[in-house]
């Protein structure tokens, strides 16, 4: 119930009064349906068919004016009546369901930027936690059917307020019956709690299928080359009819419980009709005015009550829904790092002298399994410091480290020798190009993937930066130049192009601390020689900060910072790391020479 009240505040906040104005315009239905059923009597009357006996029921007594004119007067009044109540009643109806699905699509859109939204500018370490498909199928799926238990929350009090309004015309008519009736109708709520319990059950088998689905899928389909050249097809496919099997069944068991629970309740309805006479006649001498208007009511309302156990049972079916969006909300808002004015332009920060960690520690666990450990190092600005040591050794979890998407258990990283904090994270970040081993495309345009991060750049500024970074010859041959889309993460480029222009979207723009994380590994040595040229002119005008395995891409760099499990080795110049014999550089140095 308090995932269902967090949604409806939700839908509040969205939606503001149109709620509740649907909600009033609701009971106005209800209220001309109970009309137009009681201008059944006078009709009726007045064909002389069947003398309804209206002065018997105080309610119907004002309509006895139309009974007593000539049928030439009063039967085109009361017609006219009853169309102007039905014709207006259709108008609030058309109304509503337009308003509804407003409503409802507004809120969708509503949810899922509101969990975008947290998800960007939640801590990086969020996203180490939890795989990425899970905020995929949240954002698609666990919303989208959130919305619609939303929605079915709406739809359960519309219900209520028409059927408060057909019992309160009922009771008019005739109380003892319509409580007897009423009876009954709780008795039967009562009795099919177990669908509502079952169908919770049944949400959560569907939620865990769901989220095991996309993941799979997801994985499956980001490691398609490896599944190919393994000849995994077969074992994949078993899978995949395994998981699509189990969701056909989960589907097929709600439909089941849902048809049964509606089965019920139609048998039901019937004997409660036919008691209801039974008793009416036999036992509470129901007058015939009485009797037929209330089995009309009735009739009528009979199938509402029914869509209140529908929307009962769709409300329990989509509370795992709704428990798994807060969750993920509420996680992201507990580790959120910076709350961005979007009005205000981020000024990109200005290091004059260094960038220093301070006795560091961290460990991507809650225990003291430490991934660094007592890291003091200085990065003087506007110098190339590069980074090495064995794979694990804690590189690119130290890169993490200075660029804040981690942060330290113990100790703190400085920026002329002031504390990185939460504040100065934006921007630091908008003075930093990175540039991955892993480098990341979008499945666009060449040009689009460079605007990203620039969106005013001219076409030499792109064409200056493709230069520098030695892609301009290659997309000069690709057969739309700058407009050439490149495909899934940029499939249709080698990993030496994909490299390239990174780093050109990288020097595009203009940062003031340039990163490369492995970036040269996917390049020939003709290439790597290109973009050592180039990184060696912008010495002295950024500071650069380089993770390498080939020892050739660091020769020129002032200083080297030497990791092993976690921990600083050694720090120095290239000839002095050499040249010290039995240590970590001189070993790595003569590992890769030999090979």
């Amino acid at each position: 119930m308090t995932s269902i009240i967090y949604f409806l505040k939700q839908i509040h906040h969205y939606s503001g009064k149109i709620v509740y104005l649907n909600l009033v315009s609701m009971a106005g239905i209800g209220l001309l349906d109970g009309l137009a059923i009681i201008l059944l009597v006078p009709l009726i009357s007045m064909s002389g068919v069947l003398d309804m006996g209206g002065e018997q029921v105080p309610l119907l007594k004002i309509f006895n004016i139309f009974s007593e004119s000539s049928i030439a007067v009063g039967l085109p009044i009361i017609l006219l009546i009853y169309l102007i109540i039905v014709i207006g009643q259709n108008i609030v109806k058309r109304h509503l369901s337009i308003k509804n699905v407003m409503i409802q699509q507004g809120f969708i859109r509503h949810m899922r930027l509101k969990t975008y939204q947290s998800l960007l500018y939640t801590n990086y370490k969020v996203f180490i936690k939890n795989r990425k498909s899970d905020f995929v199928n949240i954002l698609t799926s666990e919303i989208t059917h959130s919305s619609v238990g939303a929605y079915s929350v709406l739809q359960f009090l519309s219900a209520i307020v028409f059927a408060c309004i057909q019992v309160g015309f009922a009771l008019i008519l005739s109380p003892t019956i319509t409580a007897f009736v009423m009876a009954f109708g709780l008795i039967l709520i009562l009795f099919n709690r177990k669908f509502i319990k079952r169908a919770f059950s049944l949400g959560n088998s569907n939620y865990r299928l769901a989220k095991d689905y996309l993941s799979g899928v997801t994985d499956q389909l980001n490691g398609i080359k490896d599944i190919k050249s393994n000849t995994l097809e077969k074992s994949r496919l078993n899978w995949f009819r395994e998981i699509t099997r189990d969701m056909e069944t989960a589907y097929v068991s709600y439909m089941k419980l849902k048809s049964t629970s509606q089965f019920y309740y139609k048998v039901a309805s019937a004997v409660l009709i036919a008691l209801f006479v039974y008793f009416s006649v036999m036992m509470f001498n129901a007058q015939t005015t009485q009797l037929m208007l209330i089995i009309v009511i009735f009739s009528r309302l009979w199938p509402r009550v029914t869509g209140i156990q529908g929307s009962l049972e769709q409300i329990a079916s989509t509370i795992p829904s709704f428990k798994a969006v807060i969750a993920l909300q509420e996680e992201c808002n507990h580790e959120r790092e910076f709350f961005e004015d979007e009005k205000k332009e981020v000024i990109p920060l200005k290091i004059t002298d260094r960038i220093q960690c301070d006795q560091v520690y961290f460990s991507y666990y809650d225990n003291e399994r430490y991934a660094l450990q007592n890291i003091n190092l200085t990065i003087p600005t506007n110098q190339t410091t590069a980074i090495v040591g064995k794979s694990g050794a804690g590189k690119s979890t130290l890169i993490d480290l200075l660029m804040g998407l981690n942060q330290p258990q113990k100790g703190e990283i400085l920026l002329d020798d002031i504390p990185l904090t939460s504040n100065k994270l934006l921007s630091l970040r908008r003075s930093i190009s990175y540039v991955p081993q892993d480098p990341f495309l979008f499945n666009t345009t060449i040009r689009e993937n460079l605007l990203l991060v620039k969106e005013n750049a001219t076409e030499e500024e792109l064409w200056e930066a493709l230069e520098f970074s030695s892609a301009a010859e290659f997309i000069k041959n690709c057969p739309d130049g700058l407009d050439t889309l490149i495909g899934d993460r940029g499939i249709k480029l080698s990993g030496g192009e994909r490299q390239r222009l990174v780093l050109a979207r990288a020097i595009l723009r203009e940062p003031s601390i340039l990163i490369l994380d492995e970036a040269t590994s996917a390049l020939d040595t003709d290439n790597e020689l290109k973009i050592q040229d180039a990184l060696r002119k912008l010495k002295g005008k950024m500071t650069i900060i380089v993770i390498a395995h080939r020892m050739s891409t660091i020769r020129n760099a002032d200083q080297i910072i030497v990791l092993e499990e976690g921990k600083i080795v050694q720090t120095g110049g290239f000839i002095q790391l050499s040249n010290e014999r039995k240590m970590t550089f001189n070993h790595l140095l003569n590992n890769q020479m030999e090979a």
